[in-house]
């Protein structure tokens, strides 16, 4: 038998998730919970989840993006399609606080497992739905991925004021974001219920979050009735935003209010002390212009010079990164990001919790599962006949029932 996550410490501990969910955008969500202490009980189609196959990883099956997201969670095979898969995912959820999925609605509800399928089993559960598009859109049934929404969100649209050119932003931005929100979401509705014992539904889709999410600083003149103005916050999407060429490579600066822009004119450029920019509203509106004259003015110095004086003035600045070098970042490792864990495929250096409780701390939960590793284990906690484990463990590379 594969042994088992560490029991929680985190705040979450106790929680039982029941965790439907595929790709990055459920998972990510689900793999916060159980850094924060929830036992998160991943069920699996017989091939598996996708993640695990999109990247190199130590073994087949074990790619490092589903490493990350999937860690210390108990993977169990259930064929969904088979009587004894559903029964089993049934007494699961008579146990549990939390069932999350990504299936379409039509195809949760098609398997037996739509919310009041699941309520009338356990009334006081938390059931979260990760859609692509909201039930109540006429965009429901689409299928929907990462760049696709951020496609339909508006993205490649800011990217291509900011560049020149449509690009999608270099990460996972919507499933990421999604998969927070879906958190979030569920934790207010388990607070909800911690108050007063109701359980409900709760929905999420990468769509309407990530709408959202572009429209925080987006939607400006728009919001008003009539418009002030375009949808879209010049600061953000000027074309001479970008980090600064200085003499010897790059550096990202943002001198913004005015008590930073009167330290960085005393010190590299008294003759601007009076003009035009001297006031964040007058820079606010030739935004892109002040870009410029800094950029010319960063040619004169070294990175490392702009950067002990911009710490001086203590204006915001920060050398070029890439994700390689987190791993070595002074900071990140002086604070604990990191934490090295044993797996059966050796040491993994994954980066771990980034909050911090002063009474209930999470930490990496354990490593991700092998396909299947828990099944036995977890029916067995369910009381099912051994017989049946055996049976369903026998029927081929599945693990499962």
């Amino acid at each position: 038998m594969a042994s088992s996550p560490a029991k929680g410490t985190g705040p979450l501990a106790g929680l039982r998730i029941i965790d439907l969910t595929a790709m990055v955008m459920g998972p990510y969500c689900t793999q916060i919970m159980a850094d924060m202490g929830a036992d998160v009980i991943k069920i699996e189609p017989p091939g598996g989840d996708d993640t695990r196959y999109i990247s190199v990883g130590p073994a087949p099956g074990m790619s490092g993006v589903f490493f990350n997201v999937n860690r210390g969670k108990r993977s169990v095979v259930l064929d969904l399609r088979s009587d004894a898969g559903t029964a089993a995912l049934r007494a699961l959820i008579v146990q549990a606080d939390v069932f999350i999925h990504s299936m379409r609605a039509k195809a949760i509800a098609k398997l037996g497992f739509s919310y009041a399928d699941v309520a009338a089993l356990n009334p006081a559960i938390i059931y979260t739905n990760c859609y692509g598009y909201g039930r109540r859109g006429p965009d429901r049934d689409l299928t929907a991925y990462d760049d696709t929404i951020q496609a339909q969100c508006g993205l490649p649209a800011v990217q291509q004021m900011l560049t020149g050119e449509a690009n999608y932003v270099g990460t996972i931005m919507a499933d990421k974001v999604a998969g927070l929100t879906a958190l979030y979401a569920t934790m207010m509705a388990l607070f909800h219920r911690e108050r007063t014992g109701e359980g409900q539904e709760v929905e999420v889709s990468m769509f309407e979050t990530m709408a959202s999410f572009m429209l925080v600083e987006h939607a400006n003149g728009a919001m008003f009735s009539p418009p002030l103005g375009p949808a879209i916050y010049p600061r953000a999407v000027a074309p001479n935003r970008r980090p600064y060429r200085t003499k010897d490579g790059q550096i990202s600066a943002l001198i913004y209010n005015d008590k930073q822009w009167s330290a960085f004119v005393g010190a590299v450029r008294p003759v601007w002390a009076s003009d035009a920019y001297a006031t964040l509203e007058r820079r606010a509106r030739h935004i892109d212009t002040v870009y410029a004259l800094v950029a010319d003015t960063m040619k004169e110095r070294t990175t490392q010079e702009w950067l002990t004086l911009f710490r001086g003035l203590d204006i915001p600045a920060a050398p070029l990164r890439t994700p390689d070098a987190l791993f070595n970042d002074p900071h990140l490792n002086a604070v604990g990001l990191f934490e090295t864990v044993p797996t059966p495929h050796g040491p993994v250096r994954f980066p771990g919790v980034p909050t911090w409780f002063s009474q209930t701390p999470g930490c990496v939960a354990g490593p991700a599962p092998e396909l299947g590793a828990h099944t036995q284990e977890v029916l067995e906690e369910l009381g099912l006949p051994a017989v049946a484990v055996k049976s369903a463990r026998s029927s081929g590379q599945d693990k499962g029932v």
